[in-house]
């Protein structure tokens, strides 16, 4: 289970200080916009590895899930838009969100075997154990 882990895309602490000061970079920072990761659960079974991503407000065709050079990369993009139009004034509200979470696949995962389902806000991505080397590069289709 410790082979699969989220990659490290934290900057250095030279550039945070220079970030810092900087403050079109600093409050543009996800903390400061708005912007969150969805929290993903990791579970190690006999047979398989389970992450379950909490990702409510999505579909499942906003989801892309692949996998290149050992790394599963989870993402996902949706935006909405309304708009109400009345005698003296028009109202227009709209809205994005996305994510994007990579992980190092362990060396025993079956790159073609990944199931992925998102269901009542909750995407779960199975993957299969074994000992067969890792593939280049494949799409996974979310059910």
């Amino acid at each position: 289970m410790s082979n699969l882990v989220k990659t490290n895309r934290f900057p250095s602490l030279g550039s945070m200080m220079e970030d810092f000061w900087n403050t079109d970079k600093f409050f543009n920072q996800p903390f400061f916009n708005g912007e969150t990761l969805p929290a993903v659960n990791i579970r190690e079974t006999k047979n398989n590895y389970e992450l379950e991503v909490a990702a409510p407000g999505f579909k499942k065709e906003d989801f892309k899930v692949t996998t290149e050079n050992g790394l599963l990369t989870i993402s996902a993009e949706t935006a909405t838009e309304k708009n109400e139009e009345k005698e003296k004034y028009t109202r227009r509200e709209f809205s994005c969100s996305s994510f994007i979470r990579t992980f190092t696949l362990p060396e025993n995962v079956v790159e073609d075997d990944i199931v992925a389902k998102y269901r009542d806000g909750l995407l779960n991505i199975e993957l299969k154990k074994s000992g067969k080397n890792l593939v280049a590069k494949k799409e996974v289709k979310v059910d």
